[in-house]
């Protein structure tokens, strides 16, 4: 496959009929000073030295060059290639709750959309490490396999939302089994798993898991989202609050107690998130103080670069060029290779 990397320079391709216009105007004009002066084979022979098809041939020169640095400046990409990078690193492990309860508005602009703010300035602290995200509710799911692509993370946390998971609830046992199942195997940087929920409706062993992921090394650091107080759960497109079967609007509220049992259990850090960076701060640190070894990473790149063969072709040019005189030498006058 072939393409280019910077196309929008292809457009200067349109100098090329531009320099060949002034060229035939320039040597249409000096045909018609020279037949002011007279006959122009009887001139020619009044300037033996002089070589009309050597300015010619030196003109296609620069052409052909112009052309090759425009191919040049656009970056021609062929190919594949995969590439094995060495990094200095650990390994983070995003589980994110996106229970409805993840709507509530006791932080701003809710708890969901705190969270994804949150894990967002995290990943641009990043340079070596590695990160996965699994998304929660009544089930767990993989968004992203570990990796050091913060680009795509990004781009997966955009698109997060509570629809995303049909089983409404929140299996923190299970978000966190399955994060500790998706590590690199035989990777000996730290590893921890940064889980961030409101604690609602809990409904499996989390603290089980938990312990479970510290006896391997892995860490559970948790992030209580909202407020202890709470606030109602906003029914998306519309106006109202989600309502119990007796017809009173829900009230979520952080269950701290149960976070911080989870995060003693997985031998980690609980910090509550609010409308302040207290948590991201505290978590950067923690992050910070975990043993970081060398990382293989391994970065897919289906283009490579191919703009140097481009760029001896249109040197080459340049240096014939300038070898070529615009008149004869006196002593190859005889010699009828341009003339």
């Amino acid at each position: 496959m072939f393409r280019f990397a910077n196309p929008e320079f292809l457009y200067l391709l349109f100098i090329l009929p531009v320099l060949l216009a002034v060229y035939v105007y320039a040597y249409l004009q000096k045909r018609k000073a020279i037949k002011r002066l007279g006959n122009p084979k009887i001139l020619s022979q009044l300037m033996p030295e002089v070589s009309p098809k050597r300015q010619f041939l030196k003109f296609w020169f620069i052409f052909g060059a112009v052309a090759a640095i425009i191919f040049v400046i656009a970056g021609p990409q062929f190919g594949s290639k995969l590439e094995t990078v060495k990094r200095q690193g650990v390994e983070i492990m995003v589980c994110l709750d996106v229970s409805n309860s993840m709507l509530a508005e006791d932080v701003s602009p809710n708890r969901l959309e705190k969270s994804k703010q949150m894990l967002s300035k995290l990943t641009d602290g990043f340079t070596d490490d590695k990160v996965g995200l699994i998304v929660f509710a009544g089930d767990a799911f993989t968004q992203l396999p570990i990796t050091s692509d913060y680009i795509s993370a990004k781009m997966f946390l955009t698109s997060i939302n509570p629809s995303m998971v049909s089983a409404q609830g929140t299996s923190i046992g299970a978000a966190i089994n399955l994060a500790a199942r998706s590590f690199t195997p035989n990777e000996t940087s730290d590893k921890t798993i940064v889980l961030i929920t409101d604690g609602e409706n809990h409904e499996d062993d989390a603290i089980g898991a938990a312990s479970a992921a510290a006896e391997k090394g892995i860490h559970v650091n948790i992030v209580g989202i909202g407020l202890p107080k709470g606030g109602p759960i906003p029914l998306q497109g519309t106006n109202n609050y989600m309502k119990d079967k007796d017809g009173n609007v829900v009230i979520t509220m952080l269950n701290e107690q149960m976070c911080q049992e989870i995060a003693a259990a997985g031998k980690g850090m609980y910090v509550r998130a609010d409308n302040t960076n207290s948590a991201l701060k505290a978590l950067q640190k923690e992050i910070d103080k975990m043993k970081k070894t060398e990382l293989d990473s391994k970065v897919y790149s289906e283009y490579d670069e191919q703009f140097q063969l481009v760029a001896w072709i249109a040197l080459f040019l340049l240096i014939v060029e300038l070898l070529i005189f615009d008149r004869k030498n006196r002593i190859f006058r005889k010699v009828k290779i341009f003339s």
